[in-house]
């Protein structure tokens, strides 16, 4: 179990942690919440060794393996698979040692790497590593993909999954949520609850931390309060025991104001002096409540939109994609991800955007704020639609280097030169004003956006698109970088807002809290969806288990296909359409394709016949690698593993050489076969 005893931790002057005392125990899936600042990530940092307690006693088990997720960018060239392999530090020491055994040529030493190597899953690491890749969104072709070749938010993707290849005893994580879409969400979460071990976990989801976690332990007031239960369960347990304290503080207020009231009327009156006395010593010795200090609400609301188009807009068979790059060849079409959408949005609507990754809701959304065009159809807009767009991406386009209040001017500069304000007050300091409506007041209307948190600058970002006072919201994944306090205002005013909103979210308590229907983006169609977000939630698993199914079963099929079949069905195709057309053709153009076929055929042959000696070793050579691998896995001595490990090895590598050398010859062969017609 993990203790602690009256720990106190700091970082720089400011104290974290005051005397605080807590035990987790072994198996329990802890959720560690607190306001912004309390020191959740320093008690990561403790946990996991970063950190050192400035008092008090921190034990941790020594022999607990503990994996959580890095959290710098990696920089590697590495395929996607073979990267996450790597989390799997066991596996990783396991290879390391049978590298340095063949290296001293030591048999009993190789022997014991060997086995130990085979007891760590060498033998399905790959298709460990891929269900994790594949679990966390990402498609089949992208799994031998360089890590380099993936933007920031898919690296971290990565990085997640190589954090739950690691065996662990105690798993660390981090805000894992922050870069999933719904579907990648909800497959962890299954994931996470099949876990064996002890995890903590900081989230700002609350849905996710009461599908994951049977403990909260909360920071409040430099201490550790542990509470039985998920997030919900302490929401209702804190909130009673906040109405206890405030109950019993008052009580001993009205006590105190009673005990001094004696003191000071009788203090004076020698008959009363010893009385008044003895209720001196007993308010001295009276253990005072605490008053009950909530951490700040902050709120904020949409302000009147100054018109409602009906509809906001109208689409009538729209493609929606990205045009072909600049540096693309003349002539390479778009690319189309959603197409023939006919759909209006009215004035009002509360549309949530469903679809499992990579269908195309960012695309949808994009295209709907003018940031991409439309690849086809029309679109017809309302007159005096007004877009408020939070991008997935839109704290990045901050500038670093400004403050709020320059941000908020330069706004206001834009939309008078577009012809846009509706109303709004633009002296500097009614920005001001508006800025400390959501907590940027005093110095920090001057802060450089650079220094400020991530829940900072999606604040700043929400200001400005309040300020714009938007009739039609689009909102891609607006909750990743606030707390939770931030997302249940944000809940309240989109409920409050009387314009139309557009929202794409994985925090399902949002969706469920505004959207009142949902569109479907999926295999390149938008369709209303007739559920609820649980039904959807089974959507996505069996969708998940079906894809998978089909993988399975594309592999198995292409590893006992008869690999001696050369013509492709394109190929045969052309044949037949060729031999339709031979009667048309001359006496001597047949007599010229003929030569033509026979050339060909003789220049097959000994491809032919390559192709078939390499598929008779092959097939011997997958029967000596079961062979193998049963051998490993019964009793053997030393010598013996150590040769049956090294023969295995050898044999996969042969196995390697011999399948590339199968796809070139095939290759060859049907560009022979392409070169008739």
């Amino acid at each position: 179990m993990i203790t602690l005893k009256n720990v106190t931790l700091r970082r720089s002057a400011k104290v974290l942690l005051d005397s605080a005392s807590v035990t987790l125990n072994p198996g329990e899936k802890v959720g560690l919440v607190g306001r912004n600042g309390a020191g959740k990530s320093s008690l990561f940092a403790l946990l996991n060794g970063g950190l050192h307690e400035d008092a008090g006693e921190y034990y941790i088990p020594s022999q607990w393996r503990m994996g959580q997720v890095a959290q710098d960018m990696p920089e590697t060239d590495q395929s996607a698979t073979e990267f996450v392999i790597e989390g799997d530090t066991v596996l990783t020491d396991a290879r390391i040692e049978v590298a340095a055994a063949e290296a001293s040529g030591d048999g009993d030493r190789m022997g014991h790497a060997y086995m130990a190597m085979y007891d760590a899953g060498e033998h399905d690491a790959a298709s460990r590593a891929q269900a994790l890749i594949l679990g966390l969104g990402f498609k089949t072709t992208e799994l031998h993909n360089p890590v380099n070749s993936f933007s920031g938010g898919w690296r971290m993707r990565l990085q997640l999954a190589r954090a739950l290849m690691c065996p662990s005893d105690l798993l660390l994580l981090d805000e894992p949520t922050n870069h999933l879409d719904l579907d990648a969400l909800v497959w962890l979460e299954a994931w996470l609850k099949r876990y064996e071990g002890t995890m903590v976990v900081i989230s700002h989801d609350r849905e996710f931390l009461d599908a994951v976690t049977n403990v909260t332990l909360h920071i409040d007031a430099a201490k550790l309060v542990r509470y039985g239960g998920n997030y919900s369960k302490f929401e209702d347990m804190r909130a009673e025991q906040m109405e206890l304290q405030q109950n019993a503080f008052s009580k001993q207020q009205d006590k105190i104001a009673h005990l001094q009231k004696f003191i000071a009327r009788f203090k004076a009156k020698a008959s009363k002096a010893k009385q008044a006395q003895s209720r001196v010593k007993a308010l001295d010795r009276m253990e005072k409540i605490a008053p009950l200090l909530a951490d700040a609400d902050f709120n904020f609301e949409f302000k009147e939109p100054a018109n409602l188009p009906n509809p906001m807009l109208s689409m009538q068979g729209v493609s929606f994609g990205y045009p072909a790059p600049d540096d693309a060849p003349a002539g390479t079409p778009p690319t189309v991800i959603v197409q023939n959408v006919s759909r209006s949005v009215l004035a009002g609507q509360r549309i949530g955007i469903l679809g499992a990754n990579g269908q195309g809701k960012s695309t949808l959304v994009k295209t709907i704020a003018r940031d991409l065009a439309a690849l086809g159809g029309e679109v017809t807009e309302g007159k005096g639609l007004n877009i408020g767009y939070f991008a997935q991406q839109e704290l990045d386009v901050l500038r670093p280097a400004d403050t709020p209040l320059q941000h908020m001017i330069d706004l206001v500069k834009k939309l008078t030169s577009e012809g846009k304000i509706a109303g709004q007050a633009t002296r500097e300091q009614d920005l001001r004003s508006f800025l400390g409506q959501f907590n940027f007041s005093g110095d920090m209307v001057k802060q450089a956006v650079g220094s400020m948190s991530g829940g900072e600058k999606a604040r700043l970002v929400l200001c400005m698109l309040v300020w714009q006072r938007p009739n039609l919201l689009l909102m891609d994944e607006p909750t990743n970088h606030l707390d939770l306090a931030t997302r249940e205002a944000l809940s309240m005013a989109l409920n409050e807002f009387e314009g139309t909103v557009m929202l794409v979210s994985h925090d399902r308590a949002l969706l469920r809290a505004v959207c009142d229907e949902f569109w479907m983006v999926s295999r390149g169609g938008v369709a209303p969806f007739d559920g609820d977000l649980d039904d959807y939630q089974r959507y996505l698993l069996d969708e998940a288990k079906r894809l998978r199914a089909e993988a399975t079963a594309a592999a198995n099929l292409a590893a006992k296909a008869p690999v001696s079949v050369s013509v492709s069905a394109p190929a045969v195709a052309a044949v037949q359409a060729s031999q339709a057309k031979a009667p048309i053709a001359s006496r001597d153009q047949r007599k010229d394709d003929a030569q033509q076929r026979k050339e060909i055929h003789e220049k097959k042959r000994p491809l032919k016949k390559e192709q078939d000696g390499i598929e008779k070793t092959m097939a011997t050579l997958e029967a000596e690698k079961q062979s193998l691998h049963d051998k490993l896995a019964s009793t053997l001595a030393p010598a013996e593993i150590a040769e049956a490990g090294k023969r295995l090895k050898t044999v996969e590598d042969e196995l390697a050489a011999l399948e590339l050398r199968w796809l070139e010859l095939t290759e060859a062969m049907e560009q022979l076969e392409s070169a008739v017609h």
